[in-house]
């Protein structure tokens, strides 16, 4: 059966001489894995389309297990990843997530996390926000598409909403004002800025809106901690590409 797709390329492995498996996050399959035989030729029309965040058009036949691919073309090359460490550091890590979380197409979930996850590559290229910006917004908005969401509304002891230091609980996603989280012997993790950004990351509907928010270097730190605390507690394990990405971003 021939199936036509597009998709993002979220990771590689070489087999034989040539050939590549390759792990694509696509809008209408979700993540799938896919056999590219002779792709690692030069001379191969499957060399470019099936690169490493290569974004592509598919035509694809299934197998037992997984599919093959039979054409591909490219639609959209993400140039500037690779022009820092960091910035394939980054876009390592978002893919691994998207693996992590496998999206399904039920409901454009998979859908919505491609688009997030193009538009997080676009951003890293043209390097307009701080890293650890751009990694928490990924973080943050990838897993509330997966259905993970905090209670940010206000402090689950006394209802306060703004006002000093905030406790988010990242197993429990529970927020507690600076007095209830003492009481609970908690100590404050999110400033007011951060904990605005968290808010702005969760409740804007539009993707493309997201990222248009400012932070001081103080509260990013809070930021960046705590929604990758919150990502690891939600996953419920490490991430191979966290580790370098901390290397490289340290």
């Amino acid at each position: 059966m021939q199936i036509a797709t597009t998709g993002l390329v979220l990771r590689q492995v070489k087999v034989g001489e040539s050939d590549r498996i390759l792990t694509i996050l696509t809008p209408d399959l979700g993540v799938i894995s896919a056999s590219a035989r002779g792709s690692l030729r030069m001379k191969s029309p499957l060399f470019s389309a099936t690169g490493l965040f290569c974004y592509s058009e598919f035509s694809l036949s299934s197998g037992r297990s997984h599919f093959f691919v039979d054409a591909a073309q490219i639609k959209k090359v993400f140039h500037g990843v690779s022009a820092t460490v960091e910035g394939m550091a980054l876009a390592s890590y978002m893919a691994e997530i998207a693996m992590e979380l496998s999206p399904t197409p039920a409901e454009g979930e998979a859908d919505a996390q491609l688009r997030l996850l193009l538009n997080c590559l676009y951003l890293i290229g043209e390097r307009r926000y701080p890293w650890r910006q751009l990694k928490a917004i990924y973080e943050l908005r990838a897993l509330s598409k997966a259905g993970y969401m905090p209670d940010l509304r206000m402090c689950a002891g006394c209802g306060k909403y703004e006002g000093g230091e905030f406790y988010l609980d990242p197993v429990g996603g529970l927020l507690l004002c600076a007095d209830c989280a003492e009481r609970q012997r908690h100590i404050p993790n999110l400033d007011a800025g951060a904990l605005y950004a968290m808010r702005h990351i969760f409740w804007t509907v539009e993707d493309k809106k997201v990222f248009g928010f400012k932070i001081s270097p103080e509260s990013l730190k809070d930021l960046s901690r705590v929604s990758e605390q919150y990502t690891l507690a939600n996953l419920e394990h490490g991430l191979k590409t966290l580790d370098f990405l901390k290397t490289v971003l340290e």
